[in-house]
């Protein structure tokens, strides 16, 4: 399985219409071949420090994680290459939302606790 996560630092006051954009989307990459599901994750405002063993709150800024699973490599790599990618990124959110930019992480799974 691979895994392409995007973490998307979302601006103060933005983060409802980030989400909302990701309820009504156009599910087009739901019909890829080879795709098996999307998440998408919101920040939680607590840390754990490893010091001191407790949960403290924080003010960092915090970024969503936009999680795609597929069942290989080369099924995501077909997808960006799709019209179907390049209408599900045409209409682009103003930059405004966005507290810097996103990164975007490539993975593959190598094991699971379900193996």
């Amino acid at each position: 399985m691979f895994i392409v996560t995007n973490r998307i630092p979302v601006a103060e006051g933005h983060e409802a219409d980030f989400e909302d954009r990701f309820r009504n989307r156009a599910h087009l990459i739901d019909q890829s071949p080879g795709f098996i599901k999307n998440l998408v994750m919101r920040p939680v405002s607590r840390r754990f420090d490893h010091a001191s063993g407790e949960w403290t709150e924080t003010q960092e800024q915090g970024y969503y994680l936009v999680q795609t699973y597929w069942e290989d490599e080369k099924s995501f790599w077909d997808w960006t290459q799709s019209e179907s990618f390049r209408a599900a990124h045409s209409n682009r959110p103003p930059a405004e939302m966005f507290a810097g930019p996103n990164v975007l992480e490539i993975h593959e799974i190598v094991f699971t606790t379900e193996d």
